[in-house]
C-alpha cells in the first residue's frame, strides 16, 4: 500500500513551474510569429494598394496629357493667342470650386499643379466625344481643362485630385488617390528655332514663369500685351512632360525601421525645387515607417500647341 500511495501522489511545485515556463515560451514564440505575419500581412497589403494607385494615377495623368492642346479639326479651332495646352504651378493647392487654377494656395511639402487644356468635340453626349480627368465627355461648347493637384481631405490625408468642369458648367474635384508624399511636374521646353518638338531642357512651372516674365510684349493697350504674351508665351513651347508621384501607405507598414530618402527624377531636378527630394528624417512621427512608393514617367506632347 505505501508502493501504490507513492504511485499516485500529484506533481510538485518545481514541475508545475517548468511546464508553467515552457508554456510561456511557446505562447511568445507564437504571439512573435503572429506579430511578424500580421505586418508581412499589412506591408503587402500596403504595397498592393499603393501599386494599383500609383499605375491608375499615372495612367489618369498620361491620357489627360496626351489629349492637350488637341483641337477638333471639323470644327472652329482655337486662336493662336488662346490658352496653352499645357500650364502648371509650383508649391500650390487649389479650391475644390473656383474656375480653372484660380484662387491657388500655397502648400506645405511643395506638390505642384498641372492644368491640361484641350478642346472637346462634338456634342456633350455624342460618340466619340473626347473625356476629362473625371471621365465626362466634353463638348464643342466649352473648352476642356483636366487638372491635377493635391489637395487635403476632411480625415486630414493627403490625395491627388482631378479638377474639371461638369458638364452644367459648375468646378469639382474628386480624390483619384490618396497618401500622397509628393506630386511633381518637369516640363521639357522645346528651344529651339524653329521649334521641333524635341525638348531641349527640363524646367519647373517657377522657371517658365520666370523666361514669360522676361517677355517685352508688345501692343499698344493692356489687352493687346496680354494677348500677345499669350501668343508668345513659354508655355506653348512644351514638348514633353516629367511626371512624379511619391505615395505612403497607412502607419506601421514599412518593413524596415531606417529613415529613407527619396529622390524625385533621380536629382535631375531643380535642387531648389520643393517637394523633389522626401526625407523620412524630416517628415512628422505619424507619417514615418510607412511603406512608400515612388512612381515616375515622361509623355511626350502629340499635339502642336499655338
Amino acid at each position: 500500500m505505501a508502493a501504490c500511495h507513492r504511485c499516485q501522489r500529484g506533481i510538485g511545485l518545481v514541475e508545475m513551474m517548468v511546464a508553467l515556463v515552457l508554456g510561456l515560451l511557446v505562447t511568445l514564440v507564437a504571439s512573435a510569429m503572429l506579430l511578424v505575419a500580421n505586418h508581412d500581412f499589412v506591408n503587402h497589403g500596403a504595397n498592393a494598394r499603393l501599386n494599383d494607385g500609383g499605375r491608375y494615377a499615372l495612367e489618369a495623368i498620361a491620357q489627360a496629357l496626351r489629349q492637350a492642346a488637341w483641337a477638333d479639326l471639323e470644327g472652329t479651332l482655337p486662336a493662336a493667342d488662346g490658352d496653352a495646352g499645357v500650364q502648371g504651378l509650383d508649391a500650390r493647392t487649389l479650391p475644390r470650386m473656383a474656375a480653372g487654377t484660380t484662387g491657388a494656395q500655397p502648400l506645405p511639402g511643395g506638390s505642384d499643379v498641372l492644368a491640361v487644356h484641350f478642346t472637346g468635340a462634338g456634342t456633350v453626349a455624342g460618340y466619340g466625344s473626347v473625356i476629362d480627368c473625371a471621365g465626362f465627355a466634353v463638348g464643342t461648347a466649352e473648352p476642356g481643362w483636366s487638372i491635377f493637384y493635391v489637395g487635403t481631405a476632411d480625415d486630414g490625408e493627403t490625395e491627388l485630385r482631378c479638377k474639371y468642369r461638369s458638364q452644367s458648367g459648375n468646378w469639382n474635384a474628386d480624390a483619384i488617390v490618396r497618401g500622397v508624399d509628393s506630386f511633381q511636374v518637369l516640363y521639357g521646353l522645346d528651344t529651339s528655332d524653329p521649334p521641333d518638338g524635341i525638348p531641349d531642357r527640363y524646367l519647373n512651372a517657377t522657371a517658365i514663369a520666370a523666361l514669360d516674365g522676361a517677355l517685352v510684349p508688345s501692343g499698344a493697350t493692356a489687352a493687346e500685351r496680354a494677348q500677345d504674351l499669350r501668343r508668345r508665351t513659354h508655355w506653348k513651347r512644351v514638348a514633353a512632360v516629367r511626371v512624379a508621384l511619391l505615395l505612403h501607405g497607412e502607419a506601421g507598414s514599412r518593413t524596415g525601421t531606417l529613415p529613407e530618402r527619396y529622390d524625385l527624377f533621380g536629382g535631375t531636378g531643380p535642387p531648389d525645387d520643393a517637394g523633389t527630394v522626401i526625407d523620412e528624417a524630416l517628415l512628422a512621427q505619424p507619417l514615418r515607417l510607412r511603406a512608400r512608393r515612388l512612381f515616375e514617367q515622361t509623355v511626350l506632347l502629340r499635339n502642336r500647341d499655338g
